[in-house]
């Protein structure tokens, strides 16, 4: 991982069960960027990535209602598990194993504080729904089927169904999809920036037909709103005003 001369860095090692290691190999900026929800590119760290510079796999994921995480393959039952340890009080965890040099598709089981459990794929793990193409014709004012790019449109992805949303706002410094899924929570799916396009996108798996949910977008100014989705196809009733999916 590059990083500028005289740039801080933190290194954590230390190891897990079966052979595993957990660690942290991250900026300061970068580290400061993901608890403080400020990453323009989270999928960049997020999720799980090749190490690069050596054998094997990291998988980050931050998750602040969490009080422990494991990544467990989903259809290679011979890669991996890897027990992610806490970083940052916020919710950041990370796991590292040397096992293997390939990301694959795997879950993530999560215990929140009061034992409560659940399982599922890693928003962090998808690639963008939209496509050079489809950002290009949006830049160009061409796209002639934009509200089948844009808002939240459901889809099933290597499998596993859920929604990808997606909305314009050149001037944020942040966008989250916000619901009931996350408990309105602006720091659980922070979407990506998909470049000059100005557009912001994310899939969630596991939300479906008739979810509720706004953008919560962090201004250039530094405010922080919540905004009804434009390329929304159903919402609310009068006075809400939210989005359905």
């Amino acid at each position: 991982m590059a990083r500028a001369p005289g740039q801080a860095a933190f290194f954590l090692l230390f190891e897990g069960r079966n052979g595993t290691m957990a660690g942290m190999i991250l900026t300061a900026a970068e580290l400061k960027s993901l608890v403080n929800v400020r990453h323009p590119f989270p999928h960049t760290l997020l999720g799980m990535h090749s190490l690069g510079n050596r054998p094997g796999v990291v998988v980050r994921a931050f998750l602040p209602d969490a009080a422990t995480v494991e990544a467990v393959p989903v259809r290679e039952p011979d890669r991996p598990k890897i027990k992610l340890k806490r970083l940052h009080e916020a919710g950041l965890f990370e796991g590292v194993t040397h096992k293997t040099d390939r990301v694959y598709a795997y879950d993530l089981i999560v215990t929140d504080h009061q034992a409560r459990r659940r399982q599922g794929r890693d928003p962090y793990s998808f690639l963008p729904t939209l496509g050079e193409t489809d950002l290009y014709l949006f830049g160009q004012g061409n796209e002639r089927r934009i509200y089948d790019k844009l808002g939240a449109q459901l889809r099933i992805i290597d499998g596993v169904p859920g929604a990808s949303f997606a909305v314009w706002a050149p001037n944020a410094q942040r966008v989250s999809v916000v619901g009931d899924f996350n408990s309105w929570d602006g720091r659980c799916h922070s979407m990506r920036h998909l470049g000059p396009s100005g557009v912001w996108e994310i899939f969630i798996p596991g939300v479906r037909e008739g979810t509720l949910y706004k953008y919560e977008i962090l201004g250039a100014s530094g405010g922080l709103m919540l905004k009804t989705d434009h390329y929304g196809s159903f919402f609310e009733s009068a006075p809400k005003n939210d989005s359905n999916v």
